[in-house]
Order: structure tokens, then sequence, then C-alpha cells
């Protein structure tokens, strides 16, 4: 039973919370704290884990992944143990949006894959578990991120289903269409054959 009534003040500040936690740049304060340079000249100037990589530092970039992906789970974790499930996926949405578009950056954000995982995490483990066995099973075989990213979400509504998830999967389906749309520029270099593979400049 949650704690307080969800209702529509609630659910507002329930949005705005969740969009300030998700928006917390941790790809560029990490490689700031470890004096790893300017994350936004670096590789392709995105904030997060696979262009922290790139500075070379795998702590940096393992540490980027646990706190791109915890603040997605926090967010959804508190609204789910104060409010109630409705709450829990908007706060998780909004973190999403948070972290695509932050305003500390001028919208300009991450990609949103270690939020996502987050997120589904926080939200059913066992279909997050499943994206992330299905991310890494990628990334292994094929090294390239963006693939294990966009196969990662594709399946994510036949987990949904298996699992007999049914109430969320409109919110699967709002973070596929997001990642798909800022995975644009890797969805053309894939079909190319350009996209470059993990631990590469």
């Amino acid at each position: 039973m949650p704690f307080i009534e969800t209702s529509q003040p609630m659910l507002i500040l329930v949005a705005v919370l969740g969009y300030l936690v998700g928006s917390v740049p941790f790809g560029m304060i990490v490689t700031r704290m470890m004096n790893l340079g300017n994350l936004r000249e670096i590789g392709s100037g995105n904030i997060g884990t696979t262009n922290v990589l790139r500075t070379g530092s795998k702590k940096a970039a393992a540490l980027t992944l646990l706190l791109d992906g915890g603040k997605g789970a926090v967010a959804v974790l508190i609204a789910h143990a104060i409010f109630a499930e409705d709450a829990a996926q908007l706060a998780g949405l909004c973190a999403f949006l948070g972290h695509l578009f932050p305003v500390w950056l001028r919208f300009k954000g991450g990609k949103g894959v270690a939020t996502f995982l987050g997120i589904m995490l926080a939200l059913n483990f066992w279909i997050g578990l499943l994206c992330c066995g299905t991310w890494l099973l990628i990334a292994i075989s094929l090294r390239i991120s963006s693939m294990a990213a966009l196969v990662s979400v594709a399946i994510l509504p036949v987990w949904m289903t298996l699992l007999q998830q049914g109430q969320l999967l409109l919110l699967g389906l709002i973070l596929t269409i997001l990642i798909y749309a800022k995975h644009w520029p890797n969805i053309r270099r894939l079909r190319a054959g350009t996209e470059p593979k993990i631990g590469g400049k």
C-alpha cells in the first residue's frame, strides 16, 4: 500500500523530481573528478558510458554505468515506495527524459541505455535482468555498444509479454522509441558499416 495518495499534484511532483534526478550528468562529473578531461571534447562528445570508456579509464566507465543506471532505479523505487506503480512508471519516464534532455546541459544529454536498464531492473527485476543479459550477449559477441542497445530494447516487448507484465508495455514502447531516435546516427553508421566498436577511439 502506498503511503501517500497519488493525486494530480503529487504526480506532478514525482515528474519534476524524477526529471531532476535523471538530469544529473554523472559521466561529465566522473570524468572531471578523475581529471580525464572534458567529455564533450572526447570521442563522440556524448555523456554516457561508451564515450567515457574512450577516455581510457575502465573504472570511470564502470562508475558512470552504475550511476546512470542507479539514478533511474532510485527514481522508480522511491516513487513506488511512497506512492504506487503508476507514479513509479512516471518517475522512471521522467528520469529517462532528464538524462536525454538535461536542463543543465542545454537539453543535450546521453542516449539513455544505462538509465533504461536501471529503470527496468527497478520496475521488474527479471525483465531488467533479461535486458541486461541481452545487451551483454550482443556487446560481447559483436563489440558494438549501439547494436547491443538497439537489440535489448527491441526485444523488450517479448520479455514483458512472456512475464505477463502488460502494464509496462506502453512505457516500454515510449522508451524504445526514444532510444531509437537518439541512436539514429548510430543506425546510419551501422548500415554503412562504419560504427566504431567498444574500446575503439
